[in-house]
């Protein structure tokens, strides 16, 4: 959530970040800058209200006990105006202060400067690509018929079950799904992530502290009678344990990974870009979360990339990393780094992680601070990463993978497997 008071200082230079989102803020952050005077003139006024009828209140005690009554009397007429004023700037204020609420609530974070302008995912920039693509057979197969042949996935039984989207894994499709998990839990812990174990539904309050509501809200699954959300990802239910916390700077940097179950109502089309594996409506991913002075985030940030990309490496899979342009930014980053693993069988790059550094945007609205040692309070940075979400990486691990054996499991993940081959 954007700070009002920076907007006021920076408002020229906000205005131009914003227009890299294809946003023209300046009508929105002049009518936020106007609601904001509004809020804190009227708060000046209730204060001036407020104690003037406190001093007023003591005047007519001290009145009565002088025994000058008619002037206590008449003063009371006046502190009786005061109250009914008081209660009017009260119920202004409360107004104001909520449209106020509500429009930052629909304003994204400033992206960062190194963000590139563009309109669509076809103007992200490509930072670096890495590991060999590798050369299959004519008779290569693209994941769903390999999942199909090997009796990995029964997308059909999925929806037969719920609906399109929620396919069954079974045999050693299920024990890779159970491997892969366990395996990124442990890469992440590894690397000092403490595993924590969370909700996969949150309530309104959640959704909005990390920005999926109410920008997100018609792609999350909604269980309306308990007024509660099935998770999108465990960024959520992570990083809102530390809602409403006021954090001591040498617990800082806190870093978590977990494992959950997404669930995404998000309509796609049809075709081979959505078939199989390729979207779904519930997944399972493992996520990184970090909190982390300002000072520190963006080589946090920089931290997280190398490490996925360390992950994706010990999958033996080719991959790339793209700088997500304004257009294509979500609402809560200031800046993303996307992963995609090349897909050989369908040639195409498939999505597998992003990593966002949000800056002081989530904190802000979760009231999410530290104290300094010198004992200031300020709004700490969040972070998050999917490390990994394993239904495109299923997909590349069975069609590069693919032999004419069958489909070789990478040596990292044997381990976890208790098999290198699928046949």
């Amino acid at each position: 959530m954007l700070i009002p008071s920076h907007v006021r200082q920076h408002f020229d230079l906000v205005v131009t970040a914003l227009e890299k989102r294809n946003l023209d803020a300046k009508p929105l952050l002049e009518r936020l800058l106007s609601l904001d005077e509004t809020r804190r003139a009227t708060q000046a006024e209730l204060d001036q209200t407020l104690a003037q009828s406190n001093r007023i209140a003591k005047e007519i005690g001290q009145l009565f006990k002088q025994g000058a009554t008619d002037e206590a009397n008449q003063k009371k007429e006046a502190s009786a105006q005061l109250k009914a004023a008081a209660k009017s700037l009260q119920t202004k204020l409360q107004e104001t202060a909520d449209n106020l609420q509500e429009m930052l609530y629909q304003l994204p974070n400033i992206p960062h400067e190194s963000v590139p302008k563009g309109n669509t995912d076809e103007d992200n920039e490509e930072v670096l690509q890495k590991g060999a693509i590798p050369t299959l057979e004519n008779d290569a197969l693209p994941h769903w018929e390999l999942a199909k042949k090997y009796k990995l996935i029964d997308f059909e039984l999925g929806a037969k079950i719920t609906g399109a989207g929620f396919p069954v894994y079974t045999g050693k499709g299920a024990k890779l799904q159970r491997a892969l998990i366990n395996y990124f839990l442990d890469f992440n812990a590894a690397a000092g992530y403490g595993e924590v174990q969370v909700p996969h539904m949150v309530n309104e309050a959640s959704g909005l502290g990390t920005g999926q509501l109410p920008d997100k809200e018609g792609q999350m699954y909604h269980v309306t009678e308990d007024d509660l959300y099935l998770i999108p990802t465990a960024e959520v239910p992570v990083t809102n344990i530390y809602r409403d916390s006021l954090l001591q700077e040498s617990e800082l940097p806190i870093q978590h990974t977990a494992y959950t179950p997404c669930f995404r109502r998000e309509a796609g089309s049809y075709g081979a870009h959505v078939r199989g594996l390729n979207r779904l409506h519930q997944f399972d991913k493992v996520e990184l979360v970090r909190i982390e002075q300002p000072e520190n985030s963006y080589n946090a940030l920089d931290e997280m990339v190398a490490h996925v990309g360390k992950l994706l490496e010990s999958l033996e899979l080719p991959y790339r990393i793209l700088r997500l342009c304004g257009g294509d930014l979500g609402f809560t980053s200031a800046l993303t780094f996307d992963f995609e693993v090349y897909s050989t069988a369908q040639s195409r790059w498939l999505e597998v992680s992003s990593v966002s550094n949000f800056e002081s945007f989530q904190a802000n609205r979760l009231k999410l601070r530290y104290k300094t040692k010198e004992g200031k309070k300020q709004l700490a940075h969040t972070l998050n990463g999917s490390s990994l979400a394993l239904p495109r990486i299923v997909a590349g691990l069975l069609e590069n993978h693919q032999t004419a054996e069958g489909i070789r499991i990478p040596k990292a993940l044997v381990p976890y497997t208790g098999f290198d081959l699928i046949n």
